[in-house]
């Protein structure tokens, strides 16, 4: 591997980083903050990616669950389900935007497609600038820069930065070391 290539990712992820409208970001954060139960899902790399952001939140001391983990409760009234889809048109994750809504929920997905199905179901929209391979652009909205990498990568990538980022945040507004969230670390490995 040449550092050219990584050189080509770490650009990509700064233009997508740039992108991110932090407004969107901050809303985010507030809705997280706001809600009694906080609910992830996303598929294939997408779903890897919110699950890393579910263990950081749990970190924090919120009550957080993995859509399809045996454990999870209930989804309820206020509760908020963050979605990742690329292309914000993944069936399964279509169907679950669907019920938490019809359960009285509040919905935010991160998408490359913010008119997408998912996108015009959401309370709040995330845009990420990167191509997928399963996202088609409406008429009158931009297509995403091309990206060197494969297939979805730079979203993959780019959403769990900004999920980073928007745990950072949280963790300082409630005055969360990482010594503080290390305690909440798993302890039966």
């Amino acid at each position: 591997m040449s550092t050219t290539d990584l050189d080509t990712i770490v650009g990509e992820l700064g233009r997508l980083i740039q992108a991110v409208d932090a407004g969107a970001l901050r809303a985010l954060e507030e809705r997280i903050a706001s809600a009694p139960r906080v609910y992830v899902a996303g598929a294939g790399r997408t779903g890897l990616v919110v699950r890393a952001f579910a263990m950081r939140l749990m970190h924090l001391g919120l009550e957080v669950h993995v859509v399809g983990d045996v454990t999870t409760p209930a989804f309820r009234s206020g509760d908020l389900l963050v979605i990742g889809s690329g292309s914000g048109e993944t069936g399964g994750l279509r169907v679950l935007a669907e019920r938490a809504k019809a359960l009285g929920g509040e919905l935010v997905v991160m998408t490359t497609v913010p008119t997408s199905t998912i996108g015009r179901l959401a309370d709040l929209v995330v845009r990420l600038d990167a191509p997928s391979p399963k996202a088609t652009p409406r008429p009158g909205e931009s297509a995403p820069p091309a990206s060197a990498q494969p297939m979805g990568s730079l979203f993959e990538q780019g959403l769990l930065l900004v999920l980073d980022a928007v745990v950072m945040r949280l963790a300082a507004a409630r005055g969360q070391s990482s010594e503080q969230m290390f305690t909440r670390h798993a302890n039966l490995e």
